[in-house]
């Protein structure tokens, strides 16, 4: 397990976040307020935690704050699921989304040996 990819698929997903911010904005769930500013928090930790994992001295931290972020928008994974399900999209389209809530699982467990193990 590779900081450096940790790393770049962190500072990948959060560069996104700024880049297009209208898709994450849409499965912000709706009892959250402001959520471009969601968005682009949740965009500046992962940028954040992405460039800290490259460091030894700030990877245990940059670890720790990517897995609490991986939980925070754990709801808006389960909100692009109920969204799914009232569009009535395609079958397939909702059983990757059934599928992509225990994936959050296994990228926890994936920052964690990437960053927490040996710390």
């Amino acid at each position: 397990m590779s900081p450096a990819i940790v790393a770049i698929v962190f500072i990948v997903a959060g560069t996104l976040h700024f880049l297009r911010p209208s898709p994450y904005a849409g499965i912000v769930p709706p009892a959250l307020p402001h959520p471009l500013a969601l968005v682009y928090l949740s965009g500046l930790a992962e940028l954040a935690g992405g460039i800290g994992v490259l460091f030894p001295r700030t990877r245990v931290l940059a670890g720790r704050g990517l897995i609490l972020l991986l939980i925070a928008v754990f709801p808006a994974n389960v909100q692009m699921l109920v969204q799914a399900r009232a569009a009535n999209a395609p079958w397939w389209f909702e059983a990757a989304l059934w599928l992509r809530l225990p994936v959050q699982v296994l990228l926890i467990a994936w920052v964690w040996r990437a960053t927490l193990r040996d710390g």
